[in-house]
């Protein structure tokens, strides 16, 4: 069954898709929707059934996370699903995967275990803290990197608290990341010959959303405070060398030769107050319009 696409950009691509909840189908989203040829895999355990994270099959959630995707179930804890799932990955482009690291090595499906059988794999994961560190092991979930990472406490008005974004933020972001990782890792194989692992986590996106709030912090050392619908950085403008109040005309040009050459450095900036008296609004006329007779 055929179905339109936003591009078809990526339909020399095959994609296998491991990911669950929000973070991981959000990248892979993003593949499938340029046109990528994308199987999803339901990963079972040994007892089957129950309801795949991410809500019911036929739910508005789910369908909007998994568009434009095909569906299989394996068991990856019994040898024959694993046996099938590496046939898949020995002829596939791209695995995104988002279990934790110490799941996905005991399953036997970590990039190492696929690189053995298709060395031009992009492997694409998504964990909460990374692949290693003290946090590896431990589930991430899109509220506790929005805390850990800083945005709930510049999100919301001056003096209530941390407050939560409304959207999952850190799961979106992460999933976009990783998208963009797949892809760049994709053009670097045209010249490599060779696959390579993209990683991020819901707490390294978070990080990098801060933006201007961690930049600020890292080169001055200022802890941004909650601000309401204040813009920070346009109310930070500062000017080096102000201008006098009396003075609106610019510099002298200095020539030389036919070159005009006008002092160097940033431009600055000036409130010039409305010396004008301020003028009444004209008044408009009105008439009222005669009824209609009948």
């Amino acid at each position: 069954m055929s179905f339109p696409r936003a591009s078809t950009a990526l339909s020399r691509f095959t994609v296998l898709d491991l990911t669950r909840v929000r973070s991981g189908p959000t990248a892979v989203r993003q593949l499938a929707d340029w046109g990528a040829n994308v199987i999803k895999i339901d990963a079972l355990t040994e007892d089957g059934g129950g309801e795949q994270p991410g809500g019911p099959r036929q739910g508005s959630d789910f369908q909007n996370l998994h568009r434009n995707k095909r569906a299989m179930s394996l068991n990856l804890k019994d040898p024959r699903g694993l046996a099938v799932f590496m046939r898949l990955a020995a002829k596939a482009d791209v695995v995104v995967e988002n279990f934790r690291p110490d799941v996905k090595a005991r399953l036997g499906i970590d990039y190492e275990s696929v690189r053995q059988i298709n060395p031009r794999i992009v492997y694409g994961s998504i964990s909460g803290f990374g692949q290693d560190g003290p946090y590896h092991k431990r589930p991430g979930f899109d509220q506790i990197a929005q805390g850990m990472g800083g945005l709930m406490s510049i999100t919301g008005a001056p003096g209530q608290g941390p407050m939560r974004v409304g959207i999952p933020v850190a799961d979106l972001t992460a999933g976009l990341f990783c998208a963009m990782g797949v892809l760049t890792a994709l053009l670097e194989r045209d010249v490599s010959g060779e696959g390579q692992w993209v990683q991020t986590s819901l707490l390294q996106a978070q990080i990098f959303m801060l933006d201007f709030q961690a930049a600020r912090w890292l080169m001055e050392k200022d802890v941004a405070n909650q601000a309401g619908n204040n813009h920070p950085p346009a109310s930070r403008l500062a000017c080096s060398k102000p201008r006098t109040a009396t003075s609106t005309s610019p510099p002298p040009a200095a020539r030389s030769g036919s070159a005009v050459l006008r002092p160097s450095g940033p431009p600055t900036f000036q409130a010039v107050p409305n010396t004008q008296p301020r003028q009444p609004a004209p008044r408009t006329a009105m008439r009222s319009m005669p009824k209609s007779t009948p």
